[in-house]
């Protein structure tokens, strides 16, 4: 998969998912850092990556539809430390394959994934719980 990891994150989350062969660009890497949330998310659209971040922002569906995008991945972490980050990432990893990103809001705590798209647009959206182990 492609993934932008946003400024919030620290770099050993880039370094993780490229040892487990996905592609990976850092908004610090691209020149990004300091810009605009929609800023950043033009960048993930003109280069189809799915963006992972802290910031509870990105996870305003009325601001950021997540079928415009990649997929917005926004981690929700009681003490969001680097070693707290890479335990759920590394938890995180193994639905990237099980469960589509693009078009997607995940969001990420310690138990457990929301993700929400948007699906028939008579029903609105769905929602989808999955437990993480």
């Amino acid at each position: 998969m492609r993934f932008k990891t946003d400024e919030n994150l620290p770099p050993s989350v880039a370094d993780f998912l490229r040892t487990s062969g996905h592609d990976v660009m850092t908004v610090y890497e691209q020149g990004l850092r300091s810009c605009s949330d929609p800023q950043v998310l033009a960048a993930c659209q003109s280069e189809g990556r799915a963006l992972i971040s802290l910031d509870l922002d990105f996870s305003n569906i009325l601001v950021f539809p997540p079928e415009h995008y990649a997929g917005l991945i926004v981690l929700r972490l009681r003490r969001p430390g680097p070693t707290a980050v890479m335990t759920l990432l590394r938890r995180l990893a193994s639905h990237f394959d099980a469960v589509p990103v693009a078009g997607r809001l995940w969001i990420v705590d310690e138990h457990r994934i929301r993700i929400r798209h948007v699906g028939d647009l008579d029903f609105g959206p769905e929602v989808l719980e999955v437990p993480i182990q």
